[in-house]
């Protein structure tokens, strides 16, 4: 029976890797193991590499595994750009064909799952495997759904529409916006909603979230990924998907609703693994006693 190493609160040192002239950060643990791939994991919205410290810890001696920051968030860099999943799917593309060169198992928490979702569709020579955690990313609508038609907006509704619109759009409101909330209290009340045990909430873990949000270019940073256009469909990718498929769901997360998002993926990717985690919408870093174990087990048994 294997002995469960308990996670580590304490972050890996990394180092940084050059992209399109940008310094991206990521962290390499464990040694590479023959006849098993290699794990790269991808943060979600706000956080970075610091959020999978339980995950590398709890998995490296089993995998070589690499965590990296996106372009624009956690240590690496923030140069003012349109943000989209297609730029992060180009980053991830080309961080396991230059630096871990040879195909991976992709694992993903919400905005990070639907990068990794994006390379594992699109990119199938690179990839040996796709986890999503909480996974973010929009559906089409279903062919024949009846799309409700909204009531015809009196003048003042229309007028108050384009007024919120407007002031969305004005620097000065956005980075106000912004300074709310990247404050330490703001961070740790929306942490209390999306998180079951809130013991998971710690002084450390709201530090590594707010720290990169007083980075230069943070703020264009948050305002390019809230206005930039929703990208391709998961439908669309899942039809493109041909590699084994885990869903992890914290079945807790207000968020999304895990079990109606999880008959979504069943229905485009019905050979799908799942499993549902009593934890939030983060239970990798909330739940990685119970994560880690069925993550090892899935590559070992599904992945060739």
């Amino acid at each position: 029976m294997k002995t469960t190493i308990a996670p580590s609160t304490t972050p890996i040192p990394g180092q940084y890797w050059q992209w399109r002239g940008h310094k991206v950060y990521y962290v390499q643990a464990g040694e590479k193991q023959p006849q098993r791939p290699s794990l790269l994991l991808v943060h979600g919205f706000g956080a970075s590499t610091d959020h999978w410290r339980k995950n590398i810890t709890g998995l490296c001696e089993d995998f070589q595994v690499f965590a990296i920051d996106l372009l624009g968030f956690g240590r690496s860099a923030k140069p003012k750009l349109q943000y989209s999943g297609e730029l992060w799917r180009d980053q991830l593309r080309d961080f396991i064909s230059e630096v871990i060169g040879e195909k991976t198992v992709l694992a993903g928490n919400s905005l990070g799952g639907y990068a990794c979702l994006c390379v594992g569709a699109q990119y199938p020579d690179l990839v040996a495997g796709v986890v999503l955690l909480n996974s973010a990313g929009p559906f089409s609508e279903s062919e024949g759904e009846q799309v409700q038609i909204q009531p015809e907006q009196n003048p003042l509704q229309k007028l108050i529409g384009k007024t919120v619109k407007w002031t969305f759009k004005q620097r000065l409101f956005q980075s106000l916006l912004f300074q709310y909330v990247r404050q330490r209290w703001v961070i740790r009340r929306t942490l209390k909603k999306v998180y079951l045990d809130k013991t998971a909430i710690t002084d450390q873990l709201v530090a590594e979230i707010q720290s990169p949000a007083y980075d230069q270019g943070a703020l264009d940073v948050f305002v390019s990924v809230f206005s930039t256009p929703q990208g391709e469909k998961v439908d669309v990718l899942l039809k493109q998907l041909i590699c084994p498929l885990l869903l992890l769901w914290g079945e807790a997360d207000p968020w999304m609703k895990a079990r109606e998002r999880s008959q979504k993926f069943r229905q485009y990717y019905p050979q799908l693994t799942e499993h549902f985690i009593n934890a939030g919408h983060c239970p990798h870093d909330e739940a990685p006693d119970q994560v880690n174990p069925i993550f090892r087990d899935w590559v070992l048994i599904k992945i060739p």
